[in-house]
């Protein structure tokens, strides 16, 4: 790679291998790159409204410079069009430009757009390749890599989906510079829950040194993003499909989702698990499932890149959204407690014990 500071990181599945790519000014590789890793004769570069008219002509550009032939695909952006009849819109599209089984989708945006792209590609002609160049931090961090892609339904979110693991990943940080602070720093949410699911130091370090803040350069982003990808991946190659430890990686999310589609989705994913690990931290630690001081460590964190650590919702309400999480096993969830900076555990709780929780965690009124 002819990229700065760039980091490769590797991905070992029983069912997948593949490398993601981190570093500056390395968009102009992503041909080359998904040469390398997929080959085939076209490449559908999926984006959405936001992100397409920002990056999809460089992307195309070394994608033909690579020799393939290319197509664009957009969608209206934003969570609320992560439905269906988007999906089928882009289904539809991929037909007309008659896509092969040995052709390639690009996904070329942020989370939802990862998600679009790669649920695509899982059914069109019954699965092509697919290659995530994620554009947002939160993308970058999380949801490009391990393989998870999916719709929202009206009962919830990511409620229907498949797992296709993309065969590269090319996260250029430069990307980065296009973001709003306020879309950065809700990134940030899913940074400081991989510090307190595994890694003390990195916890340590974004506390000291905020991820969002403006002394934070493109070298020190770089190795934050593969970091936090490494930690990701020792967890996905573990546990591919989500079976036990994968859980794990839902720290703060069966609140979050709640959280995050009670508010309309007005309230972005990292805010709204950032809220949620600190709601579950709080109502854990007065149970005694986590250690004294651990709930006031993660808020802290929060509080130093500008996120909630907590939710005006009531408890009903919480609940209400909970209880549709795919998380669900029954009248029980797996709820991702927080034991201690590093160390977390999945614990089957009852919808008694996990709405104690959140009247613990959150201390907010009935109504």
């Amino acid at each position: 790679m002819s990229g700065q500071d760039a980091h490769v990181v590797g991905v070992h599945t029983p069912t997948s291998d593949y490398d993601v790519h981190v570093g500056c000014g390395i968009l102009d590789e992503v041909g080359s790159l998904v040469r390398k890793a997929a080959g085939g004769r076209a490449a559908a570069v999926i984006s959405d409204s936001n992100v397409a008219p920002l990056y999809a002509g460089r992307v195309r550009s070394s994608l033909e410079a690579a020799g393939y032939q290319t197509c664009l695909v957009t969608f209206p952006a934003g969570e609320r069009n992560k439905r269906f009849s988007t999906l089928e819109n882009i289904l539809e599209e991929l037909a007309q430009a008659e896509l092969s089984r040995d052709d390639v989708v690009v996904a070329l945006g942020g989370g939802v757009c990862g998600d679009m792209a790669g649920l695509a590609a899982s059914l069109y002609l019954r699965g092509i390749n697919v290659a995530q160049v994620p554009t947002s931090l939160l993308a970058m961090v999380d949801s490009s890599v391990g393989g998870k892609t999916a719709v929202d339904l009206q009962s919830g979110k990511n409620l229907a989906g498949a797992f296709l693991h993309p065969r590269v990943v090319v996260a250029d940080v430069e990307c980065l510079h296009t973001l709003s602070h306020e879309l950065l720093t809700d990134s940030c949410g899913e940074i400081v829950k991989h510090g307190v699911l595994a890694d003390p130091a990195l916890f340590e370090h974004i506390v000291a040194c905020p991820v969002n803040a403006p002394s934070t350069d493109d070298a020190q982003m770089a190795s934050i993003v593969a970091q936090n990808v490494r930690i990701k991946r020792d967890v996905v190659n573990a546990d591919e499909h989500e079976r036990g430890l994968r859980q794990t990686l839902n720290l703060g999310h069966t609140l979050g989702h709640a959280i995050e589609a009670a508010s309309d989705y007005q309230l972005g994913h990292g805010s709204s698990v950032a809220a949620g690990l600190c709601c579950v931290a709080r109502g854990t630690e007065r149970l005694g499932w986590t250690q004294q001081g651990c709930a006031r460590l993660i808020e802290q964190a929060c509080e130093a890149h500008g996120l909630p650590t907590n939710t005006n919702l009531s408890v009903r309400t919480i609940m209400r959204y909970a209880t549709h999480d795919k998380k669900r096993h029954g009248t029980t969830v797996n709820l991702v407690v927080p034991e201690r900076i590093g160390k977390v555990s999945l614990r089957s709780v009852t919808l008694e014990e996990l709405e104690e929780v959140v009247r613990l965690g959150c201390g907010m009124a009935e109504a």
